[in-house]
């Protein structure tokens, strides 16, 4: 049997495009699990929602508020951690696993949330610290007192004393909180290792006992119906093993940059106490601690970790080989890697980098705020608040959103009086503090125009309320007809079709102002454009393959004078500064 030499061509394209499709970002015949293509939005539990007029958020607080994030398209919810500590550093320092702290509820408000959640087809996940605990935990306690059982649960190593008979910490270690990284304790006459805040002793992860009780515990929440959990800090889970420099842990070098004392975190180079590559095996075994329940379950208990290390780094932890790793590494590009300076090239990228280096098969996901970041409209400038929804939204893969980036909430001012960061208050400084406090990302929530934004009834809220919540609230932007709320959801409910869920991807740089990326799937072609810059732009989308003619708007920012359903020209569109469009191909 002949062919023409067209029909051969054809075939030749046909497998061409076919390999191309799987070969991209996405793979359009992959069936996707209920977390690939999710919405999770981050909640700080202390400023979501106070039920009980404290002054402080809590667990009823958002139940409360479910059908809230129901309607905004939310998928998942991931809560800040609430075991019970004594919040020297809000939840971040544990004394026990198992029980809520007492200023969020009970176990039983968080199955009462769980339980809600699952009717409106929603999933919670809980933010774990397993670096550290509370030195106040009755682990640490026993451990300084040399338990039999839990005295090598901790990192313990002995000082020195200098030639002025001083005693003096092992090495030259720093805490991420600043100065030394060792803490002496008299009735082990040893010091002990705290990477963070001096109250938060590192755990010691080269006990298998320890690591046995970690998963025990893991388990133990994901039993209770939380579909998943956040690790906090994995790359500091593990450091060197000192039996490999004679049984001491070695000093770490300088890093030589100038104007940075001493005693200051970025001084060292951190070669022995984060990113061990011991890190990834950890998170390979709590990852089949997760499989194990999700197979008997048959429905998925995500792992997310949060490292913030190099992309090569944090890369890893997706896993390697047959050694599964966790579900999502957080990918905080869109945080780290641009600031107000950035334009279109440095967006591009950031997108693009992560997209290159992530495993092939594997879900990206983006975020563009935290609870310890400063927010979009602080970070960059209020304008540009759509802008980064529709990045966040409409790039391949999750989106992970912080509470209020939805309605463009800027970073309150909480003055040193008021300030409750230890990260902050350990400065010593009523001056500079304000350089390193993270108070002003967690200010309460703003849900109406009243009495502290909504978010209590108290005469006085933990962290006071953000200037400009008289305007800047749920109430008001659900009410308007156009608001960076209206944006969202209009931007939640687009990421539900096939050229966002399973499309492919492109992007362009236009100039140093217009980011624009296309997803497509099938006939099914939408451009992003997205104007980064303070001047007017005309621009040429034709730049992209097969995007011609008239195309229409679906989404516009708020300060676009276009609306759904506008028609504008592919080879010129004119983009006022700081607008953002989506627009789709006319089939």
């Amino acid at each position: 049997m002949f062919f023409s030499r067209a029909v051969i061509l054809r075939c030749i394209l046909l497998v061409f495009y076919a390999i191309s499709a799987l070969g991209r970002y996405e793979n359009i015949n992959m069936k996707l699990d209920w977390w690939e293509t999710a919405v999770f939005y981050q909640i700080y539990v202390r400023s979501f929602m106070d039920s009980d007029g404290d002054g402080v958020g809590d667990i009823n607080g958002i139940t409360s508020r479910v059908q809230y994030l129901k309607d905004l398209g939310v998928d998942a919810m991931i809560l800040s951690p609430i075991f019970k500590s004594p919040m020297y550093d809000f939840g971040f320092d544990v004394t026990d696993y198992y029980n809520i702290h007492h200023e969020y509820g009970t176990t039983e408000d968080l199955e009462i949330l769980v339980k809600k959640a699952e009717e409106l087809n929603m999933k919670v996940i809980l933010d774990f610290v397993p670096n550290h605990t509370s030195n106040d935990s009755d682990w640490f306690v026993k451990s300084s007192q040399k338990d039999e059982y839990y005295s090598d649960w901790y990192i313990w190593e002995d000082g020195h004393l200098d030639v002025n008979g001083l005693r003096r910490p092992p090495n030259n270690w720093l805490s991420f909180f600043g100065k030394s990284a060792w803490t002496y304790v008299p009735s082990r006459d040893q010091f002990y290792l705290h990477q963070f805040g001096d109250s938060e002793p590192d755990l010691n992860y080269r006990n298998p006992v320890l690591v046995e009780e970690i998963k025990t515990l893991m388990k133990y929440w994901l039993e209770k119906g939380v579909a998943g959990l956040r690790l906090s800090s994995v790359n500091y889970l593990v450091e060197a093993d000192k039996d490999l420099y004679g049984g001491h842990y070695p000093d770490e070098l300088t890093t030589g940059k100038r104007g940075v004392e001493s005693e200051n975190y970025n001084y060292l180079e951190h070669i022995y106490t984060k990113d061990q590559d011991e890190n990834y095996d950890m998170v390979s075994q709590f990852r089949e601690a997760f499989d194990s329940i999700t197979i008997r379950d048959n429905v998925t208990r995500v792992l997310m970790t949060e490292a913030c290390t190099s992309i090569k780094k944090a890369v890893k932890y997706y896993g390697e080989g047959v050694h599964s790793g966790a579900h999502i590494p957080l990918n905080f590009a869109l945080t780290k890697d641009l600031g107000k300076e950035s334009d279109a090239r440095d967006i591009k990228y950031a997108v693009d980098r992560w997209l290159t280096y992530k495993p092939l098969k594997k879900q990206a996901n983006w975020v563009t705020g935290t609870q310890d970041k400063s927010r979009v409209a602080s970070r960059f400038r209020p304008e540009l608040v759509d802008s980064f929804n529709m990045l966040l939204l409409l790039l391949p893969g999750i989106a992970i959103t912080y509470m209020g980036e939805e309605l463009g909430m800027v970073n309150g001012f909480v003055p040193w009086s008021e300030t409750r960061d230890p990260l902050a208050c350990g400065t010593d400084d009523p001056v500079n503090f304000i350089e390193v406090t993270r108070d002003p990302i967690r200010t309460p929530f703003q849900w109406t125009n009243g009495k502290n934004a909504g978010f209590s009834d108290a005469d006085k809220t933990w962290l006071p309320v953000a200037e400009g919540y008289e305007h800047n609230n749920v109430a008001n932007e659900k009410a308007a007809a156009r608001s960076h709320y209206q944006v969202y959801r209009s931007l939640t409910g687009l990421r539900a079709r096939p050229a966002f869920r399973l499309g492919r991807y492109e992007s362009v740089a236009l100039n140093k102002d217009i980011f624009a990326f296309k997803r497509w799937y099938n006939d099914d072609a939408y451009v992003v454009v997205m104007n980064v810059g303070k001047v007017y732009q005309v621009v040429n989308l034709t730049a992209f393959d097969l995007i011609f003619g008239q195309l229409e708007v679906e989404v516009s920012s708020v300060l676009s004078s276009r609306t759904y359903g506008d028609t504008v020209q592919a080879n010129y569109l004119d983009l006022a500064a700081d607008e953002a469009l989506v627009v789709r191909m006319q089939v």
